[in-house]
């Protein structure tokens, strides 16, 4: 048993650090992200020192684009995730079913140019900024703790590591 494809996608603005999207990508898998668009060089030049240790990058595509505006999947609403004025805090938003968040990059912010086609702005209220692994992993949490999820043993016997068996 798994957890259902969503109709999710990620749009990266030029991420810095590949072991932040390699975390990203590991919570794409176990949130069941579709795909994963990026802009930028900076990691197509580090991608193969990746640290995705399950492997998600084989299984979901993960695409550079020049624009994410032209990367947004059919039907898709835009959700931006930024500590911008104006925004709606996470806990009080309701994701849409089909949804293409997008996360700026680790040492910036979203571009107001960007900010002005998304159809949603939302943040992560927070004592301080979080990096962009645990930005993206909060928001599928979020989305997945929403939603009308499976849940139970087998999901568990399914999810977990190999190594662990344990029980209560």
């Amino acid at each position: 048993m798994q957890l259902k494809k969503q109709k999710t996608s990620l749009g990266l603005i030029n991420p810095k650090n590949p072991v932040n999207v390699a975390s990203i990508l590991r919570a794409a898998g176990c949130y069941g992200v579709a795909s994963v668009f990026y802009t930028g060089q900076r990691y197509r030049l580090a991608k193969e020192f990746n640290a995705d240790t399950k492997a998600f990058h084989k299984i979901i595509p993960t695409i550079g684009v020049e624009s994410l505006k032209d990367a947004v999947p059919k039907g898709a609403e835009v959700v931006c995730v930024e500590l911008v004025e104006g925004a709606v805090p996470l806990p009080h938003f309701e994701h849409p079913e089909n949804a293409f968040y997008i996360l700026g990059p680790e040492d910036g912010s979203v571009p107001q140019d960007v900010l002005a086609w998304c159809d949603h702005v939302v943040y992560i209220p927070t004592f301080s900024c979080m990096n962009l692994a645990a930005t993206a992993n909060v928001l599928l949490y979020d989305r997945l703790s929403k939603s009308d999820f499976i849940s139970g043993d087998a999901l568990i016997r399914s999810s977990r590591d190999t190594n662990n068996t344990t029980k209560i």
